[in-house]
C-alpha cells in the first residue's frame, strides 16, 4: 500500500462537481443563460422531485485554521438581520422567476457557523423562505452545527420548521490538535449537543471527523474514533485534511508543513480510522462517509439512490440546487453558478434586484456525460459506457489513463465496464481524474487542488 501511496498521492480534485470549478469555462457563461438553464430545470424537475436549497450563513467568532470555507470574523451580531433580509430577497429574485411555488425536498444550512445566528433569526429566515415555497412529503432539512455554540433553543427552534438533521464539527479531541487549529472544544460539548437533539427528536445526528491535522498522530485518531463510539452518531464524516495555504489565506498558514502528517501516516489514520468504525457498525458511504444501517444514508446507498453535489452526498437526488448567500453555488444540472464572496457586494447586487453571480460554467453535452460517469463511481464505485448516451470521443484516453490502475488492481474494466475494487477506494479521487479530461487537455500551471492521499 505504501508504494501505491507514493505513486498516486497527487494534487487532485475532490469533484464536488464536474468540470471542476478553475475549469469553468467564464467565457461562454452569463447570467442570462444561468437563468434560461434554471428555468428549464425547474419545468422538468419542481413538481417531479422537487428542489435543493443549500443556505450559505457565513459569520464565525473565531478563525479555525483547518477550514477551507467562507466566512467572516465578527462577534457583532447585528450582522445577521441584515444579512437574513438580503438572504429573502435573494430567494425572491428565484421565485419570480419560476412558473410555479417551488417544492423544497432538501435544505441545508452551512457556514461560516450557522448557529453563530441566534435561534430567532433562523426562525425567521426559514420562515421567510417558506412564505415563498412548500416542502416536499419526504423533505430533509439540515444544518451545521458548533457544539461550543449550539444551544437547545437552536435545536428546537429549528426542529420545529422541520430540520430533522444535524451535524456536528467535531474534527479530534487531542488538545494539543485543537489548539493548532483553533478549535478548542471538549468531548463534553459534544456529548451535549448529540444527546439534547436526540432528545428533542432528530433522527439524524452527525459528525465530522478530520485526519491529516497539524501535530496530529495515529492514537488522536483512535482516541477520537472510540470516543465517537460512546455517542454513536448515525453518520460520521471522515475525511482528510485539504492543505492549501495557496488558496486559503493566512488560516492554514498558522502552522509548518513540517507539523503535518506524512502521506503514509495519513493513509495509516484512514485506514485504521475505517476499520475502527467498520468494528463499531459503520458503513462506509462514497468517499469519507460512513452510516449506520439505520440511517437514511445508508438506505440511500443500498437502492444506489445516493446523490453528490455541492452539499456533499444526500440521501435523494433533486436536478435544480439554488445557492442563496455569498459565495454560494448553484445547479440547473446544465449550467453552474457561483455568487460573489464579498459580503457588501452582494448585499449591494441584491438590493439592486440583480441575481448575485459572477461566475458560472454551461455544460456542454461531453460535460454532462462526463459527470454522470464521475457521479457513478463516486456513488456507485462502478460505472459502464455500454449505451451511447454514456459514450464520448474519449473514452480510448480515459481507458489508457486507467491502465495503471488496473494493473494494480484498483479497477476492474470488463465489457464497457469499470468497477472500482475495494483496494482501489481510497483513491477513488484518482480514479476520476481519468475520466477528467477538461484536466487532461489542460494541466494547471499552479497548485489548484489537495492532495488525493
Amino acid at each position: 500500500m505504501c508504494s501505491l501511496i507514493k505513486k498516486y498521492n497527487v494534487s487532485g480534485p475532490r469533484y464536488t462537481s464536474y468540470p471542476t470549478v478553475p475549469y469553468w469555462n467564464l467565457e461562454t457563461f452569463s447570467g442570462a443563460k444561468w437563468e434560461v438553464t434554471l428555468k428549464k430545470s425547474f419545468t422538468e424537475s419542481n413538481a417531479k422531485e422537487g428542489i435543493s436549497l443549500y443556505i450559505h450563513l457565513p459569520f464565525c467568532e473565531s478563525m479555525c485554521t483547518f477550514c477551507g470555507c467562507h466566512k467572516r470574523i465578527t462577534k457583532q451580531h447585528n450582522v445577521e438581520v441584515p444579512y437574513i433580509n438580503t438572504v429573502l430577497k435573494e430567494w425572491a429574485l428565484y421565485t419570480q422567476m419560476f412558473s410555479e411555488k417551488p417544492i423544497i425536498k432538501e435544505l441545508h444550512l452551512g457556514g461560516g457557523t450557522p448557529t453563530f445566528f441566534s435561534p430567532e433569526n433562523l426562525k425567521f429566515l426559514m420562515e421567510g423562505i417558506f412564505k415563498q415555497a412548500e416542502k416536499a412529503k419526504d423533505y430533509e432539512f439540515s444544518f451545521e452545527g458548533h457544539p461550543n455554540n449550539t444551544t437547545e433553543e437552536h435545536l428546537q427552534a429549528l426542529y420545529n420548521v422541520g430540520f430533522r438533521r444535524v451535524s456536528f464539527g467535531v474534527q479530534d479531541y487531542n488538545i494539543t490538535v485543537q489548539k493548532a487549529i483553533h478549535r478548542v472544544q471538549p468531548f463534553k460539548n459534544v456529548k451535549r449537543v448529540t444527546e439534547i437533539a436526540r432528545n428533542i427528536g432528530y433522527t439524524s445526528v452527525g459528525h465530522d471527523i478530520i485526519f491529516g491535522l497539524p501535530h496530529q498522530t495515529l492514537e488522536h485518531v483512535k482516541e477520537s474514533i472510540l470516543k465517537t463510539k460512546s455517542l454513536r452518531p448515525d453518520r460520521l464524516a471522515f475525511y482528510s485534511y485539504a492543505h492549501v495555504p495557496w488558496l486559503k489565506g493566512n488560516g492554514q498558514r498558522g502552522y509548518k508543513d513540517s507539523d503535518l502528517p506524512s502521506a503514509e501516516e495519513k493513509r495509516a489514520q484512514y485506514e485504521e480510522g475505517k476499520k475502527l468504525l467498520a468494528q463499531v457498525g459503520y458503513t462506509e458511504i462514497g468517499m469519507d462517509h460512513f452510516a449506520l444501517a439505520t440511517d437514511s444514508l445508508y438506505a440511500s446507498m443500498e437502492s444506489k439512490k445516493l446523490h453528490r453535489n455541492f452539499m456533499g452526498y444526500t440521501a435523494s437526488k433533486t436536478q435544480l440546487m439554488v445557492g442563496l448567500g455569498v459565495s454560494s453555488i448553484g445547479d440547473s444540472w446544465y449550467s453552474f453558478a457561483q455568487n460573489v464572496k464579498n459580503i457588501e457586494e452582494y448585499k449591494h447586487l441584491v438590493n439592486n434586484n440583480i441575481i448575485p453571480i459572477y461566475r458560472g460554467h454551461i455544460l456542454t453535452q461531453e460535460d454532462q456525460i462526463i459527470r454522470k460517469h464521475i457521479l457513478n463511481l463516486m456513488c456507485t464505485y462502478q460505472t459502464s459506457w455500454e449505451y451511447d448516451t454514456m459514450n464520448f470521443n474519449e473514452v480510448t484516453v480515459v481507458l489508457d489513463n486507467l491502465k495503471e490502475m488496473h494493473l494494480d488492481n484498483l479497477v476492474i474494466i470488463s465489457d464497457k465496464k469499470l468497477e472500482v475494487t475495494e483496494k482501489g477506494k481510497p483513491f477513488i479521487r484518482n480514479i476520476c481524474m481519468a475520466f477528467d479530461v477538461h484536466l487532461h487537455r489542460k494541466a494547471p500551471e499552479t497548485k489548484l487542488f489537495s492532495m488525493t492521499i
